[in-house]
């Protein structure tokens, strides 16, 4: 009895949990679609951008800073875009730079964002990463160097690649 009462109570804390976390990344959407206080925003200049941590901290919302600049992650299962359809173009919330097409994400079921090509070479940097005990390809955005997520190769074909992106640092683009 008290197992069932303890996984109960547990059960119960992680879907709470998880629902204050989905509320928290729809207001961080809300909040990141107001891009006119980001001088690194575009979405047509594509010239490197260069802002110190304090301007970061101005620009972006505190988790969006812990995941792009402290190279955080967000929880699986909790981005607004893990489980989205829409048609169009994905990009970087902190710079503006264009990083997927819709016609390249999947559903890996790993808990976040999947894609398995990004729109050019450029618009993705690829640095080692060897933190918590794993060799990792870490993937930052190409124009502001946001840690985005991470790149494996158990993808789907044409490119056998998983991106596998947090999507608290993603912004869209509707087609049309």
């Amino acid at each position: 009895m008290k197992t069932i009462t303890f996984f109960l109570i547990a059960t119960a804390l992680v879907q709470f949990s998880c629902s204050n976390a989905q509320e928290k990344n729809k207001k961080t959407a809300t909040k990141m679609s107001d891009t006119t206080s980001n001088p690194a925003f575009s979405r047509s200049n594509e010239e490197k951008v260069e802002l110190t941590e304090e301007q970061w901290k101005k620009v972006l919302t505190p988790e969006q800073y812990y995941i792009a600049r402290q190279k955080g992650t967000e929880r699986p299962w909790t981005s607004k875009f893990e489980k989205f359809d829409e048609k169009g173009t994905y990009f970087c919330a902190a710079c503006g730079n264009t990083l997927f097409q819709s016609n390249t994400k999947f559903d890996s079921g790993c808990g976040w964002p999947s894609f398995f090509e990004p729109v050019s070479k450029k618009s993705i940097i690829y640095t080692p990463d060897n933190t918590h005990g794993m060799k990792r390809t870490e993937v930052q955005c190409g124009k502001c160097k946001a840690h985005l997520g991470h790149v494996f190769d158990d993808g789907p074909p044409p490119t056998g690649l998983r991106y596998c992106i947090n999507g608290v640092i993603l912004g869209f683009e509707k087609k049309g």
